[in-house]
Parts: C-alpha cells; sequence; structure tokens
C-alpha cells in the first residue's frame, strides 16, 4: 500500500546518519556494497538490511572486500562500494586499495573511526589506528573524515565525485561511530554531484588533427582511459586507423575486429609493425613499464598523447603533442576533422597489421603446448558476453591478458598491479555485478594455486552468495613463475617456491562447492559441459604436474635484457 505521507513529511522523520549514508548510495545507483560487519559500521550496515535497496555481501576479509568492490566497478561500469570497520580492518584492505588506485577504479571506501572524542588522542581505544587518515591519503586517491553530522552528506557528495572524475580511482571515507549512530534529519536532496569531463582546446584539436592528416599509417594506443570512448575509435577506425590496446583497454573494440591487434602489444611481430607506422596517438595509458618492455619497445614515432590526467604528460616516453582531457571528446573532435578533410590512411596498413597480429597469435599458440586446447575449450564456451577475471599466475601472463578474447570494454578484468591472490575475490565482485545489474554475463576466473591459498576463505563467500562463476585453478603445487624466474636469472637454483596445498576436492566438498579435477586435457570437454550446466559457483582444478609444462617458460615480465645473478662463494 503507498506510503500516505508526503515528501515534506518524511523529510522531516529523524533517522540514523547510517541511514542517510545508505538513501544517498541508493541515489548513486549503487546496487550491491562488499565488506566485513563490525561494531564501528553496523549503523550503516543496520540501515542496508532494513532498507532493503543495496544487496550487501559479507566477505571473509577486508582485503577480499576490496578487491570484490574493485572488480564490480570495473565490469559494471559503475561506483564500487566496500564498507570495513577502523584500525585493522582498515588497513587489512590497504592492498585491494593500491590495486584500485593502480587501475583507476572507481570505488567509495566507507570505514568506521572510533568515538569523536577519543579520536586522534593516542588512548589504545579498542580498534584506534595511530593517524588512519594519512594511511588511507597513501593508498588512496583521496581520504576524507566526516567531523560532524552536519558534514556527512556533503562530505559523501564530494567522495562520490572525486571518485568518478577522471582519473578514476579509490576514496576513502571515515564516519566515526558515534556520528554513524546519531539522529539527523533526512534531507531533501541526496542526489550526487555532477561529474565533469575535461574538454579539450578546439585549437588543440586542430593542431592534432593537422598533424594527424599526413600520416599514412596511424595506429591508435588504447589504455583504461579510453574504456568509454569505443564509438569514437570505431569512427577512426573506418578511416584506416589500425589499434592495439593494453590488458585495461581489452574489449574497447571487439578483438575479433580485423582492425585491431587487441592487447598483443609487446611481441615481435607487433613490435616490427610499429616501426612501419608513421604515427602513434596514446589515449587513455600510461604506457606502463610491463606493456613497454620496461620502456624499452620501439613505438612509432611521431607520437601523440591524450590524458585526463596531466601528469602522464612525458612519462615513460616523450611525446610531439599532449593534451589533457577527456579521451572520449578528444577522439570525437579529431574524427569530426578528419572525416571533414576526407582522410583515408593506406589501406595496406590493415593488411599488415592483420599479419602481425596472426603471427603473434600463432607464436602464444605454440608456446603453450598441452594448453592450447584449454584456451580453445574455454572460448567455445564461453561465448561473447561474459567476464574474464585472472589473478597474477604465468597463465595470465602467458596466455590470459591476450585470450580469452573480449568483446566488451567492461568484460576484462584483472589484477594490474601485480598482486597475487586477488582474482578470485574479484571475480565474485563481477558475479555479483553481473547478478544486480541483469547483463547475464557468466564469470569465469583464472588463477594459480600459489595466489588463490592467500584468500581462500573467500571461496566460502562465493558459495554463501550463490555467484555465477566457473574457477580455473591452475595447480602446480607452487610458485611457478618464480621458479622460471630462478631458472633463468639465478642459475637453476630454487628455493621457497614449493607449496604444500590443499587437496581442494576435500575442501570443496566441506562448503559445498562442486569441483572437478582435469588430469587429462582430453577430459576437459566434458567436465566443462558439466561445470556450465547450472549457474553458481564451480572449481574447476587443472592438475598441471599431471598435463605437463608449458612449452615456452615464462619467467616474469619482458625485458630485453637478462641479467644472470652469479652463485655466492662458499
Amino acid at each position: 500500500m503507498p506510503n500516505p505521507q508526503t515528501k515534506s513529511q518524511r523529510t522531516s522523520q529523524q533517522v540514523t546518519v547510517g541511514a542517510l549514508v545508505a538513501a544517498f548510495l541508493e541515489q548513486c545507483g549503487v546496487k550491491a556494497a562488499f565488506g566485513v560487519i563490525s561494531i564501528h559500521n553496523m549503523p550503516i550496515l543496520d540501515a542496508f538490511a532494513q532498507r532493503g535497496a543495496i544487496r550487501f555481501v559479507p566477505a571473509r576479509g577486508e582485503a577480499g572486500a576490496g578487491n570484490m568492490a574493485d572488480a564490480y566497478a570495473r565490469s559494471t561500469a559503475s561506483l564500487g562500494v566496500c564498507l570495513t570497520s577502523t584500525g585493522p580492518a582498515a588497513g587489512n584492505i590497504a592492498g585491494s586499495l593500491v590495486e584500485a588506485l593502480t587501475a583507476g577504479s572507481p570505488l567509495l571506501h566507507i570505514t568506521g573511526q572510533i568515538e569523536t572524542q577519543y579520536l586522534d588522542k593516542g588512548m589504545s581505544y579498542i580498534h584506534e589506528a595511530p593517524d588512519q587518515l594519512t594511511m588511507l591519503k597513501a593508498v588512496s586517491k583521496a581520504a576524507l573524515r566526516v567531523r560532524s553530522v552536519d558534514t556527512v552528506l556533503g562530505t559523501l557528495k564530494r567522495a562520490v565525485q572525486l571518485a568518478l572524475t577522471a582519473p578514476t580511482g579509490p576514496v576513502s571515507v571515515e564516519i566515526p561511530i558515534d556520528i554513524q549512530s546519531a539522529l539527523t534529519t533526512m534531507p531533501a536532496d541526496l542526489s550526487p554531484l555532477p561529474i565533469e569531463a575535461a574538454r579539450p582546446a578546439a585549437a588543440a584539436l586542430d593542431a592534432l588533427a593537422e598533424r594527424l592528416a599526413i600520416a599514412k599509417r596511424p595506429l591508435l594506443w588504447v589504455g583504461g582511459g579510453a574504456r568509454h570512448a569505443g564509438a569514437a575509435i570505431r569512427r577512426l577506425q573506418k578511416l584506416g586507423f589500425g589499434v592495439v590496446t593494453t590488458t585495461q583497454g581489452r574489449g574497447t573494440v571487439p578483438e575479433d575486429d580485423a582492425g585491431s591487434l587487441g592487447a598483443y602489444n609487446i611481441q615481435k611481430p607487433v613490435e616490427a609493425l610499429y616501426q612501419s607506422c608513421d604515427a602513434m596517438l596514446v589515449v587513455g595509458s600510461r604506457l606502463r613499464g610491463n606493456e613497454t618492455l620496461k620502456y624499452e619497445l620501439k613505438l612509432p614515432r611521431p607520437l601523440y598523447r591524450i590524458d585526463a590526467d596531466a601528469m602522464a604528460e612525458g612519462r615513460g616516453y616523450a611525446s610531439e603533442q599532449f593534451i589533457c582531457c577527456d579521451s572520449a571528446l578528444a577522439l570525437e573532435g579529431l574524427a569530426d576533422r578528419l572525416e571533414a578533410a576526407n582522410y583515408q590512411a593506406d589501406p595496406a596498413l590493415l593488411a599488415d597489421l592483420c599479419r602481425a597480429h596472426e603471427q603473434a597469435v600463432a607464436a602464444l599458440t605454440d608456446g603453450l603446448g598441452p594448453y592450447a586446447e584449454l584456451v580453445r575449450q574455454l572460448q567455445s564456451v564461453a561465448g561473447r558476453g561474459f567476464n574474464w577475471v585472472r589473478d597474477v599466475t604465468v597463465s595470465n601472463s602467458t596466455w590470459g591478458n591476450r585470450e580469452l578474447r573480449i568483446f566488451e570494454p567492461s568484460a576484462g578484468v584483472h589484477a594490474t598491479g601485480g598482486g597475487i591472490g586477488q582474482g578470485m575475490p574479484m571475480a565474485i565482485g563481477a558475479a555479483i555485478g553481473a547478478a544486480v545489474t541483469g547483463s547475464g554475463r557468466k564469470t569465469f576466473c583464472l588463477a594459480g594455486d600459489g595466489g588463490f591459498i592467500l584468500n581462500l576463505g573467500e571461496l566460502a563467500t562465493a558459495v554463501q552468495e550463490e555467484t555465477d562463476l566457473l574457477i580455473v585453478l591452475m595447480n602446480d603445487k607452487g610458485y611457478g613463475v618464480i621458479k622460471n624466474i630462478q631458472d633463468a636469472q639465478y642459475g637453476g637454483r630454487r628455493c621457497y617456491a614449493d607449496l604444500h596445498t590443499p587437496d581442494y576436492a576435500l575442501l570443496c566438498k566441506s562448503i559445498a562447492l562442486p569441483h572437478a579435477r582435469i588430469s587429462r586435457l582430453s577430459d576437459l570437454k566434458g567436465l566443462l559441459d558439466e561445470a556450465l550446466a547450472e549457474r553458481g559457483p564451480f572449481l574447476l582444478e587443472i592438475d598441471m604436474l599431471s598435463i605437463g609444462g608449458f612449452k615456452s617458460a615464462f619467467a616474469g615480465p619482458p625485458t630485453n635484457t637478462v641479467t644472470q645473478i652469479p652463485a655466492l662463494a662458499k
């Protein structure tokens, strides 16, 4: 039955600040949040439960909760939300915030804080952390503290605006527990602040368009900051521009598009192609070291850059022109100008790009040895609408960052900062995002046994939340990449890389998680069909010790040189 109260009557009612927080997040379009319940965030979570509009996912640890919120943000292209307690709990999420900061994920981290009367007095109060706000500032885009009931809404509005304004990133907000539980009047205006996109200067676009108009073989290097610029990129593709992406930019152009190299950006055939190009426009990318052979990758010249972060200018590579603005607005403006000039690139570029891509794919496939069949089968069952979430593991570094091929800019999620163990909780966040948005995407997670055990408790979260998730666990009972690095750079002296590994069949049985172990890849198709027959979580364990290793060993991020470390004299 409809509530007969008028809007003015409703807003005059006294509610807790926790209820105000929940109501504001609802106005921001938040459909799910992640965290661990505590005495220092209960007023907010009590409001979540009472209002029933936001699904709260109770993680088993704050680190996992942060990864879940991060992947939710990336896979839904919206604001991720995570709630923690203060002190040790806020410290536990630090690594997850570093990952979100590295990836530029728009994430709101709300943490409790002790009562204001004891705050910053060094009294060793329960859950107190000395100078917690400074700690959070070090691992967030920004960190704010609510200092009174009257400033709660304004602080939250500013935090969300900061998180969603490019360059996007995680923003932490401390709310002391006495303020969370205080009574206040529900404000009439809960709407979030506008998000302004930096517009490019017309003169700068004119100059860049003139420079690109004389190029015959131009390439676009697309990073994560251009994931929303797909329509403009397609317009430039029609003019003959080739495309290559970073791992963060994957799916901005569908990876079966003939005019795209996908994320094959450092392979030898691709580097050779670069040298035949006469211009490169880098859009929304930091040109990170692990994707440029530690800044030694030979990129085409002249090199131009567009980025929302003014501090990106000159990082890693000097550029002939830099425009600080929103990438989609800039590319639309360039397309307008080049179309008006009837620009068309050399059509031979596309044929050469396709050839380089085929050569790079063939080399990668050959190096996989028996695991080429795993990639083929996974691509076959995944289709086009799925989330592809990866942890840092040998398999991701060799193939996961380039294959499976993805077709939407929000479909790919990986541990950008290189921290292991984050993939599985990220996959939970992506699966929750698919559930609450109704996208219909199945989430596939690629993990290695070394990192997997770091957040092992989150398997219980996956089961409890009935996540539609297939985990492909590559199990070689050790840190495979560390062993390869030790072989390549430390004279084969292996140490500390062998791991005591759980019996995953027994572990999964204990938490009611369906599981299958593959010791022969000839069994893969049938077990994949079994894993995908029903919605919900499934752990597919790949017994690498039985199947064998890769044909080519991966020994860390690619470089142009490998230094051998001599043995110490005895």
